[in-house]
C-alpha cells in the first residue's frame, strides 16, 4: 500500500492585520429605558454600556463582512488573491446554506479559497483565530481571512429588561499567516452544555414558522447566572491560556476580552490579578455587546486609542451560548 503524503506549513503562525466596521447608527441608553421601564444610570452599572451601534437597513451581515475584512488586508499588505481560506463567526446568518463565507471571499476577489461558517457565538472570532493558526501551521492555507460579524439588533426583543440594552451589531477581521517566530499561543478552549439554556435563542424555527403571528426569534439569557459563571469559570481559562503560552500575567501588555458586560470583565481582571500595567478593552461602553464581532471591535478601538501597540502581548478570551469558551495569547500586528 501506497505511503500519503502529509502536509506541512509555516512553523508558526500569527495575525498580520485588524479591520473593523462599526454601523452608523448610534443608539443611547435613553432610546432604549422606556420599553423596559429602565434609565440610564442602571443601564450603565449593570452593564458598563452608554450606547451601542446599530447596522442600518443596508448594513447587511455580508456588507459588514466585508467592510472589515478589506480593512484587515489593506492593513496587512495582504492581497485578497493570496487568502487560501475564510471563516466567519456568525449566528445572525440566515440562510441555512450557502455558508456567508463563500459570497464573502466571492466578493473580495478570492473564489479560489476555502470558505466556511463557525457557529460558536461570542467564542466565534477566538475559535477562527486558533482554526486559522492550525491551517497555517497544518499546510492547508498560507493565509487565513477570520471574520467575527453579528447583526442582533434584529434578535433583540426591545421589551426584555434583562437583554434589551445589550446587544448590537458590527464586524472585525483578521488576516492570519506564517511566521519566523510564535505569534499565536496555543488555544485553551471548550464548552459546558450542562447551562447552554442560560443563553439562547427563546424560540425554535420550526415553532415560529407554525405559529399564527411568525416573528425572528429573540436571544434570551440568564444574567445573573452567566455573570457567575463568566467571572469565575473564564478566569481560570485565561490562567490556563497563559500557562500553555509560556506567559505570566506580568508579562501581558493588553487584555482584550469579550465585549459582553463590564462587570465581568473587571470581576476577570480581578481573579487573575492582573497588574495595573495591563491595558484592558471596555469597547462594549460604545458598541454594546456585538458576539463574535466583539474582540477584534475592542482591539480596533484600542490601537485608535493608543492603549495597544505592535508587538504587544494581548490576551483574548471569549464566551457564549453553548456554552463555548477560547482563548489565546497573541503577538499583537
Amino acid at each position: 500500500m501506497p505511503a500519503l503524503v502529509s502536509s506541512t506549513g509555516a512553523q508558526h503562525a500569527r495575525i498580520l492585520g485588524i479591520g473593523a466596521y462599526r454601523p452608523g447608527r448610534i443608539v443611547p441608553n435613553s432610546e432604549i429605558v422606556d420599553a423596559i421601564d429602565s434609565t440610564d444610570e442602571w443601564i450603565q452599572q449593570r452593564s458598563g454600556i452608554r450606547e451601542r451601534r446599530w447596522a442600518t437597513d443596508g448594513e447587511t451581515v455580508q456588507v459588514m463582512a466585508v467592510g472589515a475584512a478589506r480593512q484587515a488586508l489593506e492593513r496587512s499588505g495582504i492581497d485578497a488573491r493570496q487568502i487560501d481560506a475564510v471563516v466567519v463567526a456568525t449566528v445572525s446568518h440566515y440562510l441555512q446554506t450557502p455558508a456567508l463565507a463563500t459570497t464573502v471571499a466571492h466578493e473580495l476577489g478570492t473564489d479560489q479559497a476555502a470558505a466556511f461558517d463557525i457557529s460558536a457565538a461570542c467564542a466565534g472570532f477566538c475559535h477562527g483565530v486558533a482554526l486559522a493558526s492550525d491551517l497555517v501551521r497544518g499546510g492547508s492555507a498560507h493565509h487565513v481571512l477570520v471574520i467575527g460579524v453579528e447583526r442582533l439588533s434584529e434578535q433583540t426583543d426591545p421589551t426584555d429588561r434583562g437583554s434589551a440594552f445589550i446587544f448590537a451589531d458590527g464586524a472585525g477581521a483578521a488576516v492570519v499567516g506564517p511566521s519566523d517566530v510564535p505569534g499565536i499561543g496555543p488555544v485553551a478552549w471548550g464548552s459546558d452544555g450542562e447551562h447552554a439554556d442560560l443563553i439562547r435563542s427563546r424560540d425554535d424555527w420550526r415553532d415560529v414558522l407554525a405559529s399564527d403571528a411568525p416573528r425572528m426569534p429573540h436571544l434570551v439569557m440568564q444574567g445573573n447566572a452567566v455573570f457567575r459563571w463568566a467571572s469565575f469559570t473564564m478566569a481560570k481559562v485565561g490562567l490556563a491560556a497563559l500557562d500553555r503560552a509560556g506567559i505570566t500575567a506580568d508579562e501581558l501588555d493588553c487584555f482584550v476580552p469579550h465585549q459582553a458586560n463590564m462587570r465581568i470583565t473587571d470581576a476577570m481582571a480581578r481573579a487573575m490579578k492582573l497588574p495595573a500595567t495591563v491595558a484592558i478593552a471596555r469597547d462594549i461602553a460604545e458598541q454594546g455587546n456585538t458576539s463574535a464581532a466583539s474582540i477584534p471591535l475592542a482591539l480596533d478601538r484600542m490601537y485608535a486609542e493608543g492603549t495597544a501597540h505592535s508587538g504587544d502581548l494581548a490576551l483574548l478570551i471569549a464566551f457564549g451560548a453553548g456554552l463555548a469558551y477560547a482563548a489565546q495569547v497573541v503577538v499583537l500586528p
